[in-house]
């Protein structure tokens, strides 16, 4: 037998699910795929007059709910495997938040650091012709993901409406402000974060400044948490990047690593990239250490919240996590082998499709707030936010009370429980 993809896994949790649902087997052999899945060639001229074809997918796992919703990616790993299952924790994703949407994800297989600004243009916007009869505010609402931005957004919006011929801004999000973006999307995946750890925090009854955390990626959801955790009086004592980290038991500043990162240097303690590995700070006195992103998992804290990116705790070393609460700020960062470990060792495991639910909730604000042409201040959309978050993580509380299961596998019994209903009824 090969190797579990992707896909598998996905397949593994909705098993897990179905059993303690006693989900009937007609609604789960319809769960068990996609609604559809798209595959397209995209022409595209390249600078030097040349043609060059792409390949993109766009997975629509399940839209009992609402419209299909989901990121768009561009990497040279995309593939129908991982469109698929990443389809389907959207579907989960949406429905673990309780939002009136499916769930979808697309991708093209490319490296989009070997374009040109007008190559990247140009391949947006032919995705988008490709498939702008399956897209739109009432059926499939794409996003920014891996290797894509706003800017990315607003060619794909600009194609579809120059296809139908009207304004539709609803189409797509993570849009700029000037197009119908949301105001407080740019940190909306971290703060939802905050708001779940606020309240794993109330259950465990820890204080903010009695609380240790470790940040593994400081991208934007691992930056944006760091900050707003350092506001509310939490301990920041480790920090990484792609290149290295820091751990400084007497606390990081997260606002003076970012600006030390920002200048592609260090200061104070701040270790940044290859420097870290050096001698002289290898054999550093005082409290301050460089760390690798490896070792970064394996510190005393008391939240580790991995931010970077997937598979970073593994049968190999979930037995050596020490921290007792792990915060899953990034997509699959917990591998599936690695999870008995952990629920083993009593380590509560906060899952990604509800710990990083904040994006896609403001996303699904955003779209409200271009079908009414009405749009809501940051202090606005915070609020909300933090309802939907923090509902949210007591329904999932509530299940694994019950069931005494790992949070992870409650948070798929809630998502799948409100897919199912929904299908039937459909009838």
């Amino acid at each position: 037998m090969g190797e579990q993809t992707a896909f598998d896994f996905a397949l593994s949790q909705l098993d897990t699910a179905a059993k303690i649902l006693q989900l009937p087997e007609n609604l789960l052999a319809q769960l068990r795929a996609p609604y559809r899945l798209l595959t397209v060639s995209i022409p595209v001229v390249m600078d030097n007059g040349t043609t060059k074809v792409f390949t993109g997918y766009r997975s629509q796992y399940n839209h009992a709910r609402g419209p299909f919703k989901g990121g768009i990616r561009y990497h040279p790993q995309v593939n129908e495997d991982e469109v698929k299952a990443l389809s389907f924790w959207m579907t989960m994703k949406c429905a673990v938040v309780n939002l009136p949407l499916g769930g979808g994800k697309g991708g093209i297989i490319v490296n989009p650091k070997e374009l040109s600004a007008d190559e990247l243009e140009r391949l947006s916007r032919g995705y988008v012709l490709q498939l702008y009869k399956y897209l739109g505010p009432d059926q499939d609402i794409p996003a920014p993901d891996v290797y894509t931005n706003s800017q990315i957004m607003a060619w794909m919006l600009d194609e579809y409406e120059k296809l139908v011929g009207h304004h539709a801004p609803g189409m797509i999000t993570g849009k700029p402000l000037s197009l119908g973006g949301s105001a407080g999307r740019s940190f909306a995946t971290a703060m939802g974060g905050v708001y779940v750890l606020e309240e794993v925090m109330a259950k465990l009854g820890k204080k903010p400044k009695n609380t240790t955390v470790a940040i593994q990626g400081f991208g934007n959801a691992g930056s944006f948490a760091a900050k707003l955790l350092f506001e509310r009086g939490y301990k920041i004592v480790a920090v990484s990047d792609s290149q290295g980290g820091v751990y400084n038991i007497d606390g990081i500043d997260p606002v003076k690593a970012e600006g030390i990162k920002k200048q592609g240097g260090m200061l104070g303690c701040y270790c940044l990239g290859t420097v870290c590995s050096t001698e002289e700070m290898k054999n550093l006195d005082g409290p301050c250490h460089p760390v690798t992103n490896e070792e970064l998992l394996e510190l005393d804290v008391d939240v580790l919240i991995p931010a970077a990116l997937e598979n970073q705790i593994t049968k190999e070393n979930a037995d050596r996590i020490k921290a007792p609460v792990i915060l899953e700020l990034a997509n699959g960062p917990t591998t599936p082998d690695a999870d008995p470990i952990l629920f083993g060792k009593n380590v509560l495991v906060v899952p990604d499709i509800l710990s990083n639910a904040g994006g896609v909730t403001v996303s699904y604000f955003e779209q409200v707030q271009n079908a009414s042409n009405y749009y809501w201040t940051e202090a606005e959309v915070l609020i909300k936010l933090e309802k939907i978050m923090k509902d949210a993580f007591h329904a999932i509380w509530e299940m694994k009370e019950r069931h005494q299961i790992p949070m992870r596998t409650a948070a798929f019994v809630v998502a799948i429980g409100r897919v199912a209903q929904a299908m039937k009824d459909r009838g």
